[in-house]
């Protein structure tokens, strides 16, 4: 459907206003001259005007809030946008065919039992925060925008699940995010509407498979925490293996290494450490005072 340019009228748009405020006085005026020629009061003609007027302005003068946009339709084809405040119709030619809300809006979607890429059944949850740009296009481009981002929206998540693994979806769910965004954008641009962020909020697996993860998560643990230990054990062996060969090589060091042992597993005790005479000649100058 070919649309003509989106033109946006408010209530200070001159044109139109002040063609409309002309008309209604050239009318107000034709009235008062007639009804004075046939010699009415003017009390009387004044009445017939407010009436008229009563009955006319609410066909003629329109209101709309700040966050929406009439969408205006003469004799059936699109016109333009009015909006937002106070503007005027022409009866009987011009009528407003609906009413756009610009403001940004949250859908929620749900897809279940959706098959990823690796064939595991699965449930997720996403917000989808979208908003109309183009009220013209939203209005004449598809039948109810409201239902149609919704239902592009479903459709577009089973899309992601079934393109990635499950592992993905788990670690990566900005990447996720993104991508659902990008497709939904896609799809609805069409329609004037602006698709700003996707969350996801859940992703749902079946108990059997949430024991597995489970068991396999406590297992790497567990192997890291082994393989942890085997290492330190390496270092350590690593470490006595020197102190060995440096024991080896100096027999004095090794003696004072056992008795500062000894030392350390009698020192709470207050036990008395006697060397006999034999290891104190061995150890030769240790203990004489430099």
């Amino acid at each position: 459907m070919a649309i003509m340019p989106v033109r946006t009228v408010s209530a200070g748009s001159a044109v139109p206003s002040v063609a409309y405020i002309f008309s209604g006085l050239l009318v107000v005026a034709a009235v008062l001259v007639v009804g004075a020629g046939q010699g009415h009061p003017v009390s009387v003609v004044l009445a017939a005007v407010l009436v008229l007027a009563a009955i006319a302005l609410p066909a003629w003068l329109k209101m709309v809030d700040q966050w929406q946009r009439a969408v205006v339709l003469r004799l059936g084809r699109y016109q333009g946008l009015r909006g937002p405040g106070l503007f005027f119709l022409i009866p009987f030619f011009e009528t407003i065919a609906v009413l756009v809300d610009v403001r940004i809006r949250t859908t929620e979607i749900r897809a279940e039992e959706a098959l990823t890429r690796d064939t595991v059944s699965i449930a997720m949850e996403a917000i989808v925060f979208w908003q109309v740009r183009d009220p013209a296009k939203a209005a004449t481009e598809v039948e109810n925008f409201v239902v149609a981002v919704e239902q592009v929206a479903q459709t577009s998540l089973r899309e992601i699940i079934g393109a990635r693994d499950l592992s993905a979806l788990l670690t990566d769910r900005a990447a996720a995010d993104a991508e659902l965004r990008a497709v939904i954008a896609r799809k609805t641009e069409r329609w004037g509407v602006e698709v700003s962020s996707v969350e996801i909020k859940d992703i749902g697996i079946p108990p059997n498979l949430q024991d597995a993860m489970s068991r396999q998560a406590q297992a790497e643990r567990e192997k890291q925490a082994r393989e942890t230990l085997a290492s330190a054990e390496i270092v350590v062996a690593q470490k006595v293996r020197e102190a060995a060969a440096i024991y080896a090589a100096d027999p004095v060091a090794l003696k004072l290494r056992q008795m500062n042992l000894v030392y350390e597993m009698n020192k709470e005790r207050g036990t008395t450490i006697l060397i006999p005479t034999e290891l104190a000649a061995a150890l030769g100058g240790v203990f004489t005072p430099p």
